[in-house]
């Protein structure tokens, strides 16, 4: 059995990476760091296992991971955690020249246990997996035996700093099993998550991959439920799972991002629904049929209208407090300045239109190659956001949430083939795949776009340091693609067990 190298490249750089976050923390946060070096030994050891075993066809096989990635295991269970970590030093700073209240320090303090725990359950699932693998017959001393009670051992260390850690700063001991609970229950969820992840989506993301996206959707959708809970029953307030204000102070862009977002992932639940009613009633359901197709597409975009004009904005001025109907706040907030604001969508327009024209008809009838093609689009989104972020960084934020929203609704549409749409996107968006993309779901331009905005969506509210809204647009729109048009023309080393090539 080959056996993986302890510290590859990527492990390296998520070593120095955790460990500068360690050396900035305050005393304060000491269990935090505890529990994140725990975390991050369990992920490496079972990351380790799991790639020894993908060698021998075993354990984690079962999961229909993206070809010719590594697990990323470590990776995406420490990214997240390590986050939220920076923000909670970065809040820990702000708290001493008392310009943010503690109850954001404690807001944010049960985030990231809650995302802790989401990694920290799905470790345990795929320990539990290695450990029923065939190779549980073996000696007790074998190594996939050894490594599963290391790994298993750093996870029962980090539960009992966990439990240590939200006793002590919780009221009483009710509350203190409550927010276990609640904290219980993301890591609960994350689990179901991923599995249907990696079922419902096979060979689309490598296991860590689809936990970094599971753990933030938990997180995002604890967060909704918590702010509708708290509002119901007003409980969760005493218990600092929010605060006053139903979690930190939020702006009205955070607030309208949240529940698109939420409400477009929740849509396919309900269209499905829907639709298997409509099968069930309808005698002339005929999947061949172009009456079928035309009444799909009917239910499709009439369910997507009631969710987004409905049902969203519903949740948002109840939980929230939302005054008015979002589509009127947007309104107003883009005419609040219409020259710089209208002016700058022009410039996007312009800009998007002359970029995929040109890029689309070179993908057709040049030998370029794709990975090169879409480092383009890099470029393209650093001419586009760069000026947005410097002069309009508030309408940026609005910006992405939509573009992140459109994303969404067009990737559903070409998955399910929506009439007349669907197949017209899913011919267009083939011309800039390439491996790491499958016929069933296209990630890459999802990748590029919260690359660029979550760094500035992070950033809102307090921020000490001025350059951190720019990380995503400048370390993927030049440094990623500087990085691959230098590797490809001129690389000789390779990169770990990846593709990617060094000089």
């Amino acid at each position: 059995m080959a056996t993986a190298a302890i510290l590859n490249g990527e492990r390296v750089v998520v070593v120095l990476f955790i460990g500068l976050v360690l050396f900035s923390l305050p005393l304060s946060l000491l269990l935090h760091g505890v529990a994140l070096s725990l975390l991050a030994l369990s992920a490496l050891f079972i990351e380790i296992r799991a790639e020894d075993d993908a060698s021998s066809s075993s354990s984690l096989s079962l999961f229909k991971t993206r070809p010719g990635a590594s697990s990323g295991i470590f990776l995406g269970a420490v990214t997240l955690p390590v986050v939220m970590l920076s923000k909670l030093i970065q809040l820990s700073r702000a708290l001493s020249l008392r310009q943010v209240p503690l109850e954001e320090l404690e807001y944010l303090t049960m985030q990231y246990w809650a995302t802790s725990a989401s990694s920290l359950s799905v470790l345990v699932f795929l320990c539990m997996v290695i450990w029923c693998s065939p190779d549980r017959t073996c000696s007790p001393y074998s190594r996939s035996v050894m490594d599963a009670k290391l790994s298993l051992s750093g996870i029962v260390l980090f539960a009992v700093v966990c439990c240590v850690s939200i006793a002590a700063t919780s009221h009483t001991g009710f509350h203190a099993v409550l927010k276990l609970l609640w904290v219980l229950l993301h890591g609960l969820a994350a689990v179901k998550l991923i599995q249907h992840v990696l079922s419902t989506f096979p060979s689309c993301a490598s296991i860590g991959e689809a936990l970094l996206v599971t753990a933030g959707i938990v997180l995002y959708f604890g967060d909704m439920l918590a702010c509708t809970i708290a509002k119901v029953t007003g409980y969760l307030n005493s218990l600092e799972l929010v605060s006053a204000q139903y979690g930190v102070k939020r702006s009205e862009i955070s607030i309208i991002i949240q529940g698109l977002l939420l409400g477009l992932l929740l849509f396919p639940m309900v269209f499905k629904f829907v639709l298997r009613i409509w099968e069930c009633s309808s005698s002339s359901a005929n999947s061949e049929s172009r009456t079928y197709e035309i009444g799909k597409s009917l239910i499709f975009f009439a369910s997507l209208g009631f969710i987004l004009i409905v049902v969203v904005p519903s949740w948002m001025q109840f939980a929230q407090d939302f005054s008015v109907h979002p589509l009127l706040w947007v309104i107003s907030f883009v005419f609040s300045e219409p020259l710089k604001r209208l002016s700058l969508c022009m410039y996007w327009v312009c800009v998007i239109y002359v970029s995929v024209l040109r890029f689309y008809n070179i993908s057709k009838n040049s030998k370029i190659e794709r990975i090169l093609l879409r480092k383009y689009y890099h470029l393209m989104a650093v001419s586009m956001f760069l000026p947005a972020l410097i002069f309009q960084p508030k309408f940026l934020d609005l910006a992405f949430g939509a573009a992140l929203a459109v994303f969404l609704v067009v990737e559903i549409i070409r998955v399910w083939r929506i009439w007349p749409l669907g197949q017209l996107v899913h011919q267009f968006m083939n011309a800039f795949t390439d491996h790491r993309d499958s016929d069933l779901l296209i990630v890459s331009h999802f990748s590029l776009l919260l690359g660029c905005a979550l760094p500035i969506w992070m950033s809102s509210g307090f921020n000490d340091r001025p350059l951190a809204p720019f990380a995503g647009i400048l370390s993927l729109g030049i440094g990623d693609t500087m990085a691959s048009m230098v590797g490809h023309k001129y690389g000789v080393l390779r990169w770990s067990k990846t593709g990617r090539l060094i000089c």
